[in-house]
């Protein structure tokens, strides 16, 4: 059976957190370095260390690992280590959550992620992601749809949305965007709105730096499409819900998604052919509106 994370209860996960920082404290002071010479050996800043070992930052798993090459932990304590750093990488954040705070705080964790990666690959079997939308469709996908939805500023996340889409213009970036028929097709809006969404997918596909893949209906494939997921570069992926947001950063994960992605992006139509599915789209939602 692979490898799976799953959300953990906050609480537990703030436990962890902890006990990790107060370990790689007591084996710095057990080592007898300061904090200033361990920066030095990991390459490191002496104020990152010191909030890792105060838990005010969270270590990845490599800080983790460079921290106890370091400190020349002993192999059974550092493989603890590493299971309980790769436990505290594993966030759970509700929509309900970033509602409280507001969307838009949310485009900009996004943006700033973005800013950070090379290779995007977005896995979007339900619907396109917000890097993709018109106007018309990011506010029909950001506005409450049931009763138990947050109350959210919908006008000022979706600016912050459409400001994020800079960055396809950033050719140093690769954008690979994977979507199923139904994800192009589900008619989440107007006949008018699905329309310009479509055709502005087909031209977005055009830029260089930017790849989109449909998975057609018809086609037959070995792997089930169950959520939302964006790998960033090979460090991070996130997983969406219905509730929220699960962030990942255990190698293993990161290598699934990949793996899963490739499956799906074997399937798929890519280039002129996919450029061509979404203007056919197009054309057929706007001969529903007549």
């Amino acid at each position: 059976m692979p490898y799976r994370s799953v959300p953990i209860e906050p609480e537990k996960q703030t436990r962890e957190r902890r006990d990790l920082a107060e370990a790689l404290r007591g084996l710095r002071r057990a080592s007898g370095l300061s904090g200033e010479r361990l920066a030095i050996r990991c390459n490191m800043s002496q104020t990152k260390i010191s909030r890792i070992e105060t838990g005010r930052s969270l270590p990845t798993v490599i800080d983790v690992e460079r921290i106890l090459k370091a400190l020349a932990v002993p192999g059974e304590v550092a493989h603890e280590l590493l299971q309980l750093a790769r436990r505290a990488n594993v966030e759970y954040a509700s929509w309900r959550a970033h509602a409280r705070v507001g969307l838009y705080h949310k485009q900009a964790e996004l943006k700033a992620l973005e800013s950070s990666s090379r290779v995007m690959r977005h896995f979007l079997p339900a619907i396109p992601t917000g890097l993709l939308h018109v106007h018309e469709y990011a506010v029909e996908t950001l506005s409450p749809t049931v009763p138990s939805d947050p109350a959210r500023d919908v006008s000022r996340a979706v600016q912050a949305r459409i400001a994020r889409q800079v960055i396809l213009n950033d050719s140093s970036r690769s954008f690979w965007f994977l979507m199923t028929e139904q994800a192009v097709k589900w008619q989440r809006a107007s006949p008018e709105t699905m329309a310009a969404q479509c055709a502005h997918m087909a031209e977005v596909n055009g830029k260089p730096n930017v790849e989109i893949g449909i998975v057609p209906q018809r086609v037959r494939v070995s792997g089930t499409p169950m959520n939302i997921f964006v790998v960033y570069d090979d460090q991070l992926v996130t997983v969406e819900m219905f509730s929220g947001e699960v962030i990942l950063r255990d190698p293993r994960d990161i290598a699934q998604h990949l793996n899963l992605f490739d499956l799906f992006w074997s399937h798929a139509l890519t280039g002129d052919a996919a450029t061509e599915f979404m203007a056919e789209a197009s054309e057929a939602f706007m001969r529903q509106r007549n």
